[in-house]
């Protein structure tokens, strides 16, 4: 058994990334993912972590840095936010397509304007074509756990991709919860030192990393080899998540988790601190209302676990995809996924969409108890014709 501490998911982050023996560190300042930065650098100044600390002129720099970092065989961590998030969209692409595994921890906070500190998933899920692994996470637990898993994950010799571990600025980065922080030992049996093979920059072995590509160059092939490495990650999360299991004795379900579903009609499904409350709430409806709801949490959104999906949701007459996040002009992004995957098949549940708690709104319990009400009552209805639905919305009937 590790330390139990009352942590906050910035500081649990920074100690798993401790944990993790990174090496380089990239950061600049941007609410609410600062205090990661500040806890790194004081395991560096108290001699608890020997590693690199970067103080880079801007987002955009940082992940110049890491990717820098990664190229010659250093495991390398930052952390962003909101606009920070934006402004390094570009070298985000540079990360995954030279096949570099960094890790970022991405606090999740609105993009405005208006400036706002509040968390929206919109930032990450905005980045979801820059080929990164993005996995999201409940509470500050989670959090700890993950930053060791990413790289065991980014690094496996299947998937060499870049990973975003994703949580909400406020709710989860800034809420003390207690926290069993992993023992040393055991965290540097599960994950073994960084030891790269496809690209390493060396003075001894010089080599061109970025280089101009024609029209009739290897482009498509790199994009198919992004596409099958974001592919066998999969499996390699779940293996991850198995093996973290046998050895810590806490597993999270790999790229989904299911719960009270085995004689679900309908689910409720949803991703981040939110789950917490619709746990809650499914265990009273099913209790106090007889209603039989099921709960499926999202935990990767890159790979989308498409199959898994169709599977844990193929007995449901309906779902309710509750999600801090909107793509102006769509919808919900998650729900368009989901769409995706349902896509050209029989018999698949009315799938409902419910954009909630942008910028921070609080979720409550009464909030998702009345969307499970009126999806069982909506659950045997052939069509909806209003089936993408803003929740919360002030001064509309």
């Amino acid at each position: 058994m590790g330390i139990k501490k009352m942590l906050t998911g910035n500081h649990a982050a920074a100690h798993g990334a401790r944990l993790a023996r990174i090496e380089v560190m990239p950061v600049y300042p941007i609410s609410p993912q600062t205090s990661i930065t500040e806890k790194m650098i004081a395991f560096i100044e108290k001699g608890d972590l020997d590693a690199e600390y970067i103080p880079a002129e801007s987002e955009h720099s940082v992940m110049a840095a890491s990717i820098t970092a990664e190229a010659v065989g250093a495991r390398t961590f930052t952390s962003s936010s909101s606009q920070g998030l934006a402004y390094m969209h570009e070298n985000l692409f540079v990360a995954s397509a030279t096949r570099l595994p960094v890790v970022m921890a991405i606090v999740n906070r609105f993009v405005g304007p208006p400036q706002a500190l509040g968390p929206d998933l919109g930032d990450s899920l905005d980045q979801r074509d820059t080929g990164w692994i993005q996995i999201y996470l409940e509470d500050a637990q989670e959090v700890h756990d993950m930053i060791v898993q990413a790289y065991r994950i980014g690094e496996d010799k299947r998937v060499l991709l870049p990973v975003a571990i994703c949580y909400e600025g406020l709710i989860i980065a800034y809420k003390m919860e207690p926290v069993e922080i992993l023992d040393q030992e055991k965290v540097d049996r599960f994950l073994p030192p960084y030891r790269p093979e496809h690209v390493v920059l060396d003075t001894e072995r010089p080599m061109s990393l970025g280089q101009l590509g024609m029209d009739d160059s290897y482009i498509t092939e790199i994009k198919y080899q992004q596409q099958e490495a974001m592919d066998q990650a999969k499996d390699v999360i779940v293996e991850v998540d198995g093996e973290f299991g046998e050895i810590f004795g806490r597993s999270y379900g790999g790229l989904i988790s299911v719960e009270m579903m085995e004689d679900a009609e309908i689910a409720i499904l949803t991703l981040g601190s939110m789950v917490t409350t619709a746990r809650e709430t499914i265990k009273f409806l099913r209790r106090e209302k007889g209603i039989p709801v099921g709960l499926v949490k999202l935990r990767a959104f890159r790979p989308f676990p498409d199959k898994e999906l169709r599977e844990c949701l193929s007995k449901v007459k309906a779902v309710a995809v509750l999600e801090r996040d909107v793509s102006v002009g769509a919808g919900g992004i998650v729900y368009f996924e989901l769409c995706h995957c349902f896509n050209n098949r029989n018999n698949n549940p009315l799938l409902i969409d419910y954009i909630l708690g942008l910028g921070g709104r609080d979720v409550t319990s009464q909030d998702i108890s009345d969307i499970a009400q009126k999806l069982y009552e909506e659950r045997n209805e052939e069509k909806i014709t209003n089936p993408i639905r803003w929740y919360q919305v002030r001064g509309l009937s």
